[in-house]
């Protein structure tokens, strides 16, 4: 079922909501800068067969956050890691408004969990039973406004890029491509790790072709400055699993063992050959520890 909510500053949200409202436990899937929740479909999909491992199936909600796949635009003073955990919190409250509630962000999807604990540590408290950081970081980023570039070609990219993202050409396009599959050659070894299966490579280069240029550039900021170490202390109580592959260059897994470095009783899962894509490159994988997740909130609450 396909539903949109609006925010409290009239920003509509696209969402996704699968499984029965009975459901023991609700997954909240929260998607990458540049996605959208599509790229959370293959894990999605197998959740609702049943969590892996056995236990009933979970209800899973996925969302575009604002300015990024079917949900409304926003200005550039809004497209910030701490609005994106004003939404998130708005989507729980919308659509999860009761029961365990198992977090799973990917990349700028993590980041907004961790904004999450430090805006409404309340609703963490009283409803997060378990979270799973895939491909993400609390903090370090700077390098993020290069896309994993380095040397002269970090400076010269820099150079180009704030001429570009103030040009006509740039804020006035609705999407950053027509055509996907010329987006692969720089996408592909950029964010996917060796021997990507095709739809992970489809799924990369679609959703990114359809993001809004003014959507890259506008949430630079918010990444480079973030860092949230100490928001983490909100998940130490909590099952958490931290997830990155070998070949991540945007957070690669000096970035994992950061937040383990906070959260020591987290279960840290290295796949090897992965890229950032997680969510389409290690379907099984990732859905495997968010099961488990799923079923330690499901046996806590029947106990």
């Amino acid at each position: 079922m396909s539903t949109r909510i609006v925010t409290r500053d009239g920003t509509g949200l696209f969402a996704r909501v699968s499984g029965p409202e009975s459901a023991p436990v609700t997954v909240l899937l929260a998607h990458g800068w540049t996605l959208d929740e599509r790229c959370w479909a293959p894990v999605a999909d197998a959740l609702a067969v049943g969590a892996p491992g056995g236990g009933p199936a979970p209800r899973v909600i996925r969302y575009d956050h604002r300015a990024h796949g079917r949900s409304d635009d926003t200005p550039d003073e809004l497209k910030t890691l701490d609005v994106l955990a004003d939404d998130m919190a708005e989507v729980i409250t919308r659509l999860a408004p009761t029961g365990p509630l198992v977090i799973a962000g990917h990349s700028m999807g993590g980041m907004t969990a961790m904004a999450l604990a430090q805006r409404h540590p309340d609703l963490v408290a009283s409803r997060v039973t378990g979270v799973a950081l895939v491909a993400t970081a609390s903090g370090g980023l700077g390098a993020a406004a290069t896309l994993g570039m380095t040397g002269r070609p970090a400076k010269m990219f820099l150079a180009g890029k704030d001429k570009v993202t103030v040009s006509p050409l740039w804020t006035g396009r609705r999407s950053l491509s027509t055509h996907p599959t010329l987006l692969r050659a720089g996408l592909q070894p950029l964010l996917l790790g060796t021997r990507p299966d095709r739809l992970a490579v489809r799924a990369t280069c679609e959703a990114i072709a359809d993001c809004r240029p003014t959507t890259v550039s506008g949430f630079t900021p918010t990444l480079t400055s973030h860092e949230r170490d100490e928001a983490l202390a909100a998940f130490s109580s909590l099952p958490v699993e931290i997830l990155v592959g070998t070949r991540d260059r945007l957070t690669p897994p000096r970035f994992a063992r950061r937040i383990h470095r906070s959260l020591p009783r987290a279960e840290l899962t290295v796949f090897p050959g992965a890229g950032h894509m997680l969510p389409v490159e290690r379907v099984g994988g990732v859905t495997g520890r968010i099961a488990a997740l799923v079923r330690r909130a499901g046996a806590e609450q029947a106990a």
